[in-house]
């Protein structure tokens, strides 16, 4: 069939060169599958819960109650949650975690709520969904009114299903 001997070895390297290149394409293929399934689970599944040992009781002072002006927010970046004191003059720590994906969920003022910028999941004042992916209210943190005096237990967070009054410390 050859009559040529040099182009007959170079005929019987180019299979074996083309099934190198296609397996070799078929593996990368199959790692860049395995990656965007791996990404794409991580999208879709909740925040991992952190471990109990790592939260240890830490009491935060938040200050006096006549510090804090109806119907606002404030940030504690040590503690990492917001205070809100309601309309009604209660208060919840709200954890700064969105219940979508984990995300840190800043206070937007103008808009009077909070938006998650990964998801854009909104919460009102309260913590509780205005608009999803987020699939309940923000967590919260005990708080405790004794003497005028407010404080945060960071170290225990309260997982909620649903807005609740009782939820709500008042002076």
């Amino acid at each position: 069939m050859c009559s040529d001997k040099e182009k007959c070895e170079h005929q019987s390297d180019t299979p074996k060169r083309r099934r190198f290149l296609k397996n070799a394409w078929a593996f990368l293929g199959i790692i860049a599958a395995g990656e965007f399934l791996w990404v794409f689970h991580g999208f879709l599944k909740p925040g991992k819960k952190t471990s109990s040992a790592a939260n240890t009781d830490v009491i935060i002072d938040a200050g006096k109650v006549d510090d804090f002006p109806l119907d606002s927010v404030t940030a504690f970046v040590r503690g990492r949650f917001y205070l809100s004191r309601l309309e009604d003059g209660g208060f919840l720590a709200i954890s700064r975690k969105c219940t979508h994906l984990g995300c840190t969920v800043p206070w937007v003022d103008e808009e009077k709520k909070f938006i998650c910028p990964c998801h854009a999941s909104a919460f009102d004042i309260a913590g509780k969904v205005i608009s999803p992916p987020a699939p309940r209210p923000l967590d919260i943190h005990p708080v405790s009114i004794e003497n005028g005096l407010i404080t945060v237990n960071t170290g225990k967070t309260i997982r909620r299903k649903t807005m609740d009054e009782s939820q709500i410390a008042y002076a």
